[in-house]
């Protein structure tokens, strides 16, 4: 099965250009030092799964040209990777069926509380988003003949989940990677790490730190996303092995 990827998002949860900043990064005209909070596209067989909803997404969609959806993964669920599930309706008026999402249960929770009127009974005035909240645990979710299988990870004191699909695996906002989950990236080809900046963070993998976990889990190629403004795009990869490189807003990929 051939699996299709897009970036629609690489940034960190303020985005790049950072409001009021006007460091070199946010001044930059290199269009991969533009980026949108994080998110990815997964198209196969013809079907059409992103993870992560983010406050860029209606922006992410439009600019892609993407015109059915058929499902969403969520990773968690701060700010950055929900906030954008109100802006589905669109894709909701030529489906007979709300949109699944999967997420862990607390995840969801937090989900159906924010976006209340979305599942609230009765009559409405106006649109809301049709979802239907599926609850996951580290099992494998077969989506359309594909299997995500949750990734556990550590973001600062909390769980989030990576997923892997084929021989792909997207891991973001995580500061570290539980050894237990190490097995579930074994014999990659294309891998995603969180690499917020090179200053530690209490929630996020440093540079350095996401060097050494591209070179432990040994993926074909690894790709870095979830970045701030501290890292301009040509000048922090120039440095890497050839196998690791920073992603970009619209970076797209294949693999079987």
């Amino acid at each position: 099965m051939k699996i299709r990827i897009t970036v629609l998002g690489s940034g960190t949860s303020v985005g790049v250009p950072t409001i009021g900043c006007s460091c070199e990064v946010c001044r930059s005209t290199d269009p991969r030092d533009k980026r949108l909070r994080p998110s990815l596209l997964v198209q196969y067989n013809g079907h059409d799964v992103i993870v992560d909803a983010t406050p860029d997404f209606r922006t992410q969609v439009l600019r892609l040209g993407l015109t059915k959806l058929d499902g969403i993964l969520l990773s968690h669920a701060h700010a950055d990777h929900i906030l954008g599930l109100d802006d589905v309706r669109p894709f909701n008026y030529h489906r007979s069926t709300p949109i699944p999402v999967y997420g862990h249960p607390d995840t969801l929770a937090i989900v159906r509380r924010i976006f209340q009127y979305a599942f609230t009974e009765g009559p409405r005035e106006s649109s809301s988003p049709k979802l239907d909240l599926l609850p996951i645990d580290e099992s494998p979710v077969e989506l359309f003949g594909l299997s995500f299988t949750p990734v556990p990870l550590r973001h600062g004191s909390g769980l989030v989940y990576g997923f892997r699909f084929g021989r792909i695996a997207y891991l973001t906002d995580h500061s570290d990677i539980p050894e237990t989950s190490l097995p579930l990236l074994q014999n990659l080809d294309i891998l995603f790490l969180d690499a917020l900046r090179h200053k530690p963070h209490k929630t996020h993998t440093t540079v350095a730190d996401a060097l050494q976990w591209a070179q432990r889990i040994g993926a074909r190629r690894t790709y870095f996303t979830h970045m701030c403004h501290d890292l301009g795009h040509a000048q922090t990869e120039a440095d890497f092995p050839d196998n690791v490189r920073l992603s970009y807003d619209g970076l797209v990929l294949e693999s079987e």
